[in-house]
């Protein structure tokens, strides 16, 4: 055997050597993590002060890996400024005593509630409107709903047919202002004081203002005039009773109405 094989020989022994004990190393190291594992997990279970050091150190690392995906979300600060909703505390006692019953009855929550009813008692000193007749025709329009649509395009909180008085919500940037609660509030309260003054009292304005026939006028009329009563009981420091709105059950789709020019606002939750 000459000196090159000899080499070749003691080159692959020794690579051979290196690989076993490599494999033997790592395998070990394996083995001795497994063990580890093992022996941690064992602790945990039997050392409930451990479990729980455990969880909480697992929760923070979750956290950490989550942190940056809430970070993405930009802060926006001014965002409540858009909110229409007030604290109920902080309204007098009589219009606070109106929202909580509002609250109750129609299911809403008290905070939009008592930005509603705060703006309508500053709406109905400046236009002489009782603010609970204002707050009535809302509860039955459309139950404190913000985003009500009837079948024949009456909107909003007040049910104001935005095509019919386009022109009333130009002051508040345009028609898409109907479904800003505090401007159909405004919008509606305008369009009820022109229609009292067209009939000359109040329930005649009111069927005005559901633009139905004698009938369906004189039903709405009373029942807002109901509402009313009862509203102005609440206010007064007395008690009314809380009868939550029927559930009117779903019937095949009507025909397309026919809007009249004439007609300003219509019932939506007859």
């Amino acid at each position: 055997m000459n000196t090159l094989q000899k080499l070749g020989l003691g080159l692959r022994t020794f690579a051979s050597d290196v690989a076993q004990g490599f494999f033997e190393i790592t395998h070990n190291g394996f083995a001795l993590l497994g063990l580890v594992v093992a022996c941690c997990a064992i602790g945990v279970t039997l050392k409930p002060e451990l479990r729980q050091s455990a969880e909480m150190e697992l929760m923070g690392w979750l956290q950490q890996r989550h942190a940056p995906a809430v970070e993405d979300i930009p802060a926006e600060l001014d965002a409540i400024d858009r909110a229409t909703a007030s604290d109920p505390k902080g309204l007098p006692k009589q219009q606070a005593a109106v929202a909580f019953w509002l609250s109750k009855k129609y299911r809403v929550a008290p905070e939009p509630v008592s930005a509603l009813v705060s703006e309508a008692y500053e709406v109905g000193r400046a236009t002489k409107l009782d603010p609970t007749l204002i707050l009535a025709v809302m509860a039955v329009e459309s139950g404190f709903n913000p985003f009500a649509q009837s079948a024949v395009g009456a909107q909003g909180l007040m049910q104001v047919m935005t095509q019919v008085h386009t022109a009333k919500y130009d002051n508040f940037g345009g028609k898409l202002a109907a479904f800003d609660p505090v401007t159909n509030l405004k919008v509606g309260v305008k369009v009820l004081q022109e229609c009292i003054a067209r009939a000359g009292s109040v329930e005649g304005g009111l069927r005005y203002y559901v633009g139905g026939g004698d009938d369906e006028g004189n039903g709405y009329a009373m029942k807002v005039m109901a509402e009313h009563n009862r509203l102005q009981q609440v206010a007064g420091g007395r008690a009314a009773p809380i009868q939550a709105p029927r559930t009117i059950p779903a019937v095949a789709p009507a025909k397309p109405a026919v809007v009249d020019p004439e007609k300003v606002a219509t019932l939506a939750n007859s």
